[in-house]
């Protein structure tokens, strides 16, 4: 069970184990008062650390059910420019875990919205067993000052510093650093914090960090030089090839019963456009609902709703 026991600090770890006991506790004196008790020394068995990982959740960092929420629909390599990607995000995790020269690396994923970037790096991360993981997204900075956030940031660097190895995800960084085009707006100060930090690596070499971000508007956030601040940028585009398009939907969809090979390949090459991945599974699960089979002239239908 240890993969389950990443980002614990020894606090929470200490809070696990009394938790575990609780449980052996209650299991002990429901017996007892069965009339089944043993006579035996209290026992606190695997099942008891199970239900109190379910109680007791680290405060820092992700656990393995929040990274899966971000990969809810699985990782599908759809052809060579995703295994591309993915092998080269596989090659840094190598690097900066093995590497004495470069012990933080970082990597910002550009592309159109719903085009996979989030799941892409959550996904990553799950399979590198670093010892913290962290996701770091908008929504938890509302209602936060500038300084709050910075301070939020620099302390979120902090803890990773301080760990054997570590990834940091910032999903959708230009609303982090509340980037706005008219104007251009955006917070001088957080961008500031990014660009100190993402440059600062940890003071002692033997502790690791892999910095992500996604953004779905790297050109405009050029000028800002956030961009050349991460040391490789990857580009997840959404799918322009009819093979591409298949294999997403054989994957997605998995059963014959549910749309026939004819079908497909005719949706497949029917699709007029780019299309980013989350949107073609969006466009079809709209198709299937209510319908006992998935047909061309149902997921045209859907696909005319959605403005892409």
């Amino acid at each position: 069970m240890h993969h389950k026991q990443k980002n614990y600090s020894g606090a929470e770890l200490e809070g696990l184990v009394k938790c575990a006991v609780s449980y052996a506790l209650r299991r002990d004196i429901d017996a007892k008062s069965m009339g089944a008790g043993s006579g035996e020394k209290l026992r606190v068995t695997l099942s008891d650390f199970e239900r109190a990982l379910e109680e007791v959740v680290p405060r820092l960092g992700a656990n393995n059910d929040e990274l899966s929420s971000y990969t809810l629909n699985g990782i599908v390599p759809y052809g060579p420019v995703f295994d591309q990607i993915i092998t080269t995000l596989r090659r840094l995790i190598v690097q900066v875990r093995e590497s004495t020269r470069t012990p933080m690396m970082s990597a910002l994923l550009t592309g159109p919205p719903m085009t996979g970037k989030t799941a892409i790096a959550a996904s990553i991360a799950m399979e590198s067993e670093f010892s913290f993981i962290q996701v770091i997204t908008a929504d938890q900075l509302v209602g936060y000052t500038e300084s709050a956030k910075c301070d939020f940031i620099f302390n979120v660097f902090k803890n990773a510093h301080r760990c054997p190895s570590s990834i940091l995800i910032f999903d959708d960084i230009e609303r982090i650093i509340e980037y706005s085009p008219i104007g251009p707006r955006f917070s001088n100060q957080v961008l500031q914090t990014f660009l100190v930090l993402l440059k600062k690596p940890p003071t002692d070499p033997s502790k690791k960090l892999l910095v992500l971000a996604t953004t779905s508007i790297s050109t405009l956030l050029e000028s800002l030089q956030l961009v050349d601040a991460f040391n490789l940028k990857l580009h997840v585009p959404r799918l322009d090839k009819a093979e591409e398009m298949a294999t997403v939907l054989r994957e997605f969809v998995g059963s014959k019963s549910e749309i026939s090979e004819g079908e497909l390949d005719k949706i497949a090459n029917g699709i007029s456009k780019p299309i980013g991945l989350k949107q073609l599974i969006m466009v079809t699960e709209m198709s299937r609902i209510g319908e006992s089979s998935i047909t061309y002239d149902r997921f045209m239908e859907c696909l005319e709703n959605l403005d892409f």
